[in-house]
């Protein structure tokens, strides 16, 4: 619990923003960290629990994408969470704007984006996480952003950078 306390925020970030519309965030959580808590002996290096957590996060979430569609029951779930913490419908509009956009992004650059503007990973971070160096990490960013922005023009009320930051305040 100790090594986990600090990967807890980002990692259910990361798990939220992944698991939006597809699944529940609270679930695809709990299946990981039951996993790492039976594995952590195997895990060889303690200090990099929140980059095993997230890439099981992200196999988990790919294995049950390919079982099952988006669920509107667990859109609705994820939804009233997003409600509880303060979003009008507004925002949750916007929310539900800027995640079909996020759909439409490669895995590598939506991942990208998300670790770094919703879960607050490092560049430095993200590039080890993602197998790369920083400069690919940017780039992906980079172009993750200006699609996102082509792709809300004119759609949502708040800007691409706007919705994401609000986005990973209301997914702690």
């Amino acid at each position: 619990m100790q090594a986990y306390q600090k990967c807890h925020e980002p990692f259910a970030r990361y798990c939220s923003a992944l698991a939006y519309g597809r699944m529940d965030a609270q679930d695809l959580m709990q299946d990981v960290l039951l996993s790492a808590f039976q594995q952590f002996e195997r895990i060889r290096q303690k200090d990099q629990l929140l980059h095993y957590l997230l890439r099981a996060a992200r196999n988990r979430a790919a294995s049950h994408w390919r079982i099952g569609k988006r669920q509107a029951d667990i859109t609705e779930q994820q939804a009233a969470r997003l409600r509880e913490r303060g979003a009008n419908a507004e925002v949750l509009v916007d929310v539900d704007i800027l995640y079909r956009a996020m759909d439409q992004l490669p895995d590598k650059l939506r991942d990208a984006l998300v670790l770094f503007e919703v879960s607050g990973l490092s560049m430095a971070e993200i590039a080890e996480l993602q197998g790369t160096n920083e400069n690919a990490v940017k780039t992906r960013v980079s172009r993750a952003r200006t699609a996102l922005r082509g792709q809300l023009e004119g759609r949502a009320r708040s800007t691409h950078r706007e919705l994401l930051q609000t986005l990973g305040s209301l997914l702690l």
